[in-house]
């Protein structure tokens, strides 16, 4: 018994081959939903997330693309978009790194960190949003960073993608699907903030150590908004969070708090 109700939603969860997006597809499934597992090194069948989704007694699809190819990532919007069942839940997780200091960076490893990270999950957004807006909903969630808030010394690319991501969210509402990113926190909640971060919070049983909100220029987190260092890699805590937030942050029943909420007519 889930305390999520999903029967019937259809979820594209990219990264889902291993950890955070396992995770993801994992408690989506737990809650009802079929999912289609997306990544670039996804086995076709027998995969660990497929047989985490079946064994909840829900579909799975293995589609395996590279996101740092824009013809692969075209080929997926296309493939998404023209099928007859359309997609309800869309969790952009895939994402990549390049590690060097700023002088160093170069511009192959800054282009394929912005394909992977910001490119593809706009790409995704569009080929399903439009959907979404014909059937009047329809649920986007963006896996960000501590570090779309922060400054990467070394990880100058993943950086400005993540910054990204977090403005990613903005464009479509109210026109378009309600979207929502998730910080998945690195830091222990005693350590001082650096940088503003955000200051709404939407927090759950399920996830309390979580935040779901667009950042606030200017402002701070509450206390203990970071969590716990240890508990926050747990990506079972993710799964629950990405249930969380397409149920209950994103259903009709919390628009009026949700800052992402597309209006009633």
């Amino acid at each position: 018994m889930t305390a999520f109700d999903l029967t019937s939603r259809l979820a594209v969860v990219t990264g889902a081959r291993r950890g955070i997006g396992r995770a993801m597809a994992r408690a989506l499934a737990a809650a009802g939903a079929d999912v289609i597992g997306v990544s670039a090194s996804l086995e076709e069948s027998g995969s660990a997330v497929e047989k985490d989704v079946l064994a909840v007694g829900r579909s799975f699809e293995a589609i395996r693309t590279d996101f740092a190819d824009p013809e692969a990532v075209r080929a997926l919007d296309a493939d998404l978009a023209g099928r007859e069942r359309p997609v309800d839940i869309l969790i952009n997780n895939a994402g990549t790194i390049r590690r060097a200091p700023a002088v160093e960076h170069t511009d192959a490893d800054w282009a394929l960190v912005l394909q992977v990270n910001l490119t593809a999950p706009f790409a995704l957004t569009r080929a399903v949003g439009g959907s979404m807006l014909a059937r009047g909903g329809g649920k986007v969630i963006f896996t960000a960073s501590l570090l779309s808030f922060q400054g990467g010394i070394t990880v100058p690319s993943y950086t400005a993608a993540k910054h990204g991501i977090a403005g990613l969210t903005k464009p479509w509402p109210p026109s378009g699907p309600r979207t929502a990113w998730t910080s998945t926190p690195s830091l222990p909640a005693t350590s001082p903030p650096t940088t503003p971060r955000p200051s709404r919070t939407t927090r759950s049983a399920a996830a309390p150590s979580w935040t779901v909100s667009p950042p606030d220029a200017g402002a701070t987190p509450p206390t203990g908004l970071l969590g716990d260092a240890e508990q926050a890699h747990q990506p079972e805590r993710v799964g629950a969070l990405g249930r969380f937030v397409d149920d209950a942050v994103l259903s009709q029943a919390a628009q009026r708090q949700c800052p992402f909420s597309k209006p009633e007519p």
